[in-house]
Formats: C-alpha cells, structure tokens, sequence
C-alpha cells in the first residue's frame, strides 16, 4: 500500500493545479494563456513540472483575505483608520455601560 503512496501524491498534486487552472479568472493567470497553462499542467503532470510551475509562476498569489499582492497590502491594526474608528465605538459603548454597573457612580 504504502507504494502506491508517491503516486497517489502525485496524482492529487497534477488534479488539484488542473482544477485550480480552470477554476482561475483570465485576469488572474500570468505569464502564458490560461489554455497554454492547461496544456502545460496535462503535458508535464506525471514529473510535477507542469503543476508545480502553475502553483509557482502561473497564478496570482493571494492573501488570507482572498486580496492579491497586487491590489492592496495588509495594514496594521494602529495604521487602519477604519479599525481605530470601531475601538472609538467601543470605548463610548463600554464607558456608558460601565457607569450604569459602577455603584460608586451612583
């Protein structure tokens, strides 16, 4: 069982940048066509060149929030106004509440 494993791996490695290809927008897809990538992913599949240059030179890479590298950067937390607005919020709400439970402000 354990032969067939490199195999298996290889096999899933070559589906999974075949689908990942079909699944990619035009826009996305750098440095060929999208159907000169498939070929290249089916031609070059069983000796891993084919797939690993789709995931390496093929696609955009993305971040975790699904943004590419090329359309924003990841802003700290103390550099994004939009996040310090919502600790504003929260400080106003949990000062209002914290008075209201405070039996020394009564």
């Amino acid at each position: 069982m354990l032969r067939y494993l490199p195999f298996l791996l290889v096999l899933a490695l070559w589906i999974y940048a075949f689908v990942d290809c079909l699944n990619t927008p035009e826009e996305d897809v750098r440095g060929m066509p999208k159907l000169a990538w498939v070929f290249v992913i089916l031609l070059f599949g069983e000796v891993l060149v084919g797939p690993v240059a789709w995931l390496i030179a093929g696609r955009a890479r993305r971040g975790p929030d699904g943004a590419t590298a090329a359309e924003g950067r990841w802003i700290a937390p103390d550099d994004n106004p939009e996040f310090l607005k919502s600790l504003n919020k929260d400080d106003k709400s949990l000062n209002k509440d914290d008075l209201k439970d405070d039996p020394k402000a009564e």
